[in-house]
């Protein structure tokens, strides 16, 4: 049915086909008149379904593979620019750094090849860059063989004589002491294995340590030293010893440029004497009324042999009085060697500056030891000897004293040690010997505190006084530090005086 029905349809528009041709002839053929023809025309032929849906269905194709077309494009152009496009320009960007030696080598006559070669191995800056080129040996064709001999022959004897310069002849007891160092410190004894060492180190910065990372600035150490150069006027005395009465002879005269103290900007000022070790005999002068510049002109007589006033000390605290309150101290004045300004065979006039202190500084004692130090073995031996004029902490007026050595470094406490307890005394003698073992390159960065401590059965022993000695300390205990290494293998022996354990922390270790 469907072939006929196609076929009918053929022959029908060929007759309208033929149809439409008669009716353009001029004139048209007998039988058919004017009218009909125009009314023919003006009817449009009619069309097959079927085209009309396939030229649509042509047109939407094409539209979608018009679009498609243009997105891959799009997308294309996008790939293009980021892999393309801005390594490019990176590259431009760095490229004139990289090309202004070979601007300036066109200057230079041209070296031989083996020149370059031989100066391109002794310039450390370009280490790293042939160790990665022997790294990558094994995958690389393009490194000649001697090149990769000559480099590694040339890490060998850098890595060797880098060893050399930094690893000390240290023995198996220094083991310890670096154990206890810090672990950002770096110590000599690491092992490398087979790894090349970085080309960026310096033989230097293997087993140093570096103090600088870990010191801590504290508020209390820049008051202290903000009170220690404060001085509050002058006083102005004599000394002098009477042989036959064999008695000191001290004569204060006059003081200059007191601080007010008082509400009407003046003081009250006095002054009490003491020759210490003894506190127990306590003179002191008259007191006068509102002046700032007072003048004393009074004797004051302490009973001591000749041969003792070497380990005296004369100490001046003057005071502002008050009637019916605390007298406020003004300041102090220790003259720790007699014979300072002659031998007191006749009077002689002292001028001292008076320091600021809040407080009567009390007589803690003194304690004797040696150092000696061995570089060959790294062996520091501390002889405690004995201590004298110590501060009575029991109610016996004695004390039971032993002492404790703190090895230190940057603050903290690597090893202790300590003496035995001398029972009811002030002036011990120990003569005992202690050990620390620290290597000759860790030298500079050590410290030894020094404590006297009271023994006490029930409760805490106490303090009596500390001292430091190091590189770090200050006064005497830098300057026995030092003395020790100029002189090893031999013993340096001091007295050192003892002080509260405030003041040691003001002094710079603020975390003990």
């Amino acid at each position: 049915m469907s072939r006929v029905g196609g076929s009918e349809e053929e022959r029908c528009q060929a007759a309208l086909g033929i149809l439409a041709s008669l009716c353009q002839g001029q004139p048209p053929p007998q039988g058919l008149d004017l009218e009909t023809c125009r009314s023919f025309e003006l009817q449009p032929p009619e069309r097959s379904p079927s085209s009309a849906d396939t030229g649509a269905s042509v047109s939407l194709l094409a539209v979608v593979v018009i679009v498609c077309g243009v997105a891959l494009v799009a997308v294309f152009f996008f790939l293009f620019w980021k892999l393309c496009w801005i390594p490019w320009r990176n590259k431009e960007a760095s490229s004139p750094s990289s090309t202004n030696p070979t601007l300036a080598a066109p200057q230079s006559p041209s070296p031989s090849p083996g020149d370059t070669m031989a100066d391109k191995l002794k310039d450390p800056n370009t280490l790293g860059f042939l160790e990665a080129a022997v790294k990558i040996s094994h995958t690389s064709p393009d490194i000649p063989a001697e090149v990769q001999m000559s480099v590694k022959e040339h890490i060998m004897r850098h890595t060797r004589l880098q060893r050399q310069t930094t690893e000390p002849a240290s023995s198996t007891r220094h083991t310890s002491f670096k154990r206890h160092l810090p672990r950002q410190m770096h110590v000599s004894s690491v092992d490398y294995g087979n790894d090349l060492p970085p080309a960026a180190e310096q033989p230097t910065s293997i087993g140093r340590i570096k103090p600088e990372l870990y010191k801590q600035k504290s508020v209390d150490d820049e008051e202290g030293k903000n009170e220690a150069a404060k001085t509050c006027g002058k006083i102005n005395f004599s000394l002098k010893y009477d042989y036959e009465n064999e008695t000191l002879v001290v004569r204060i005269l006059k003081a200059f440029d007191l601080p007010a103290k008082d509400f009407c900007g003046s003081s009250d000022p006095y002054v009490k004497i003491y020759l210490l070790p003894d506190r127990k005999c306590k003179l002191q002068t008259r007191v006068h009324r509102k002046t700032l510049n007072p003048t004393f002109d009074e004797n004051f007589h302490f009973p001591v042999p000749y041969e003792e006033l070497a380990d005296r000390k004369l100490h001046l605290s003057v005071f502002d009085f008050d009637r019916f309150s605390r007298h406020d101290m003004i300041g102090e004045v220790i003259l720790d060697n007699l014979f300072e300004a002659s031998d007191l065979s006749r009077e002689t006039s002292i001028w001292k500056d008076i320091q600021y202190a809040t407080s009567e500084s009390v007589d803690l004692g003194e304690i004797m030891f040696s150092l000696c130090y061995l570089p060959t073995a790294g062996r520091l031996t501390l002889t405690v000897i004995k201590c004298r004029n110590l501060k009575a902490m029991d109610i016996t007026g004695y004390s039971d004293p032993y002492v404790k050595v703190s090895l230190l470094c940057d603050g903290r406490r690597l090893k202790k040690k300590k003496t035995t307890i001398k029972k009811n005394t002030l002036n011990p003698i120990y003569n005992e010997a202690i050990i620390f073992d620290i290597p000759p390159e860790n030298m500079d960065q050590v410290s030894l505190l020094v404590s006297v401590m009271d023994y006490d059965r029930v409760g805490h022993n106490e303090i009596i006084g500390v001292c430091r000695v190091g590189i770090s300390a200050e006064g005497l205990g830098r300057d026995h530090w030092n003395e020790m290494l100029a002189y090893p293998r031999k013993p340096i022996a001091h007295w050192h005086s003892l002080v509260e354990v405030k003041k040691s922390f003001k002094e710079g270790n603020p975390r003990l």
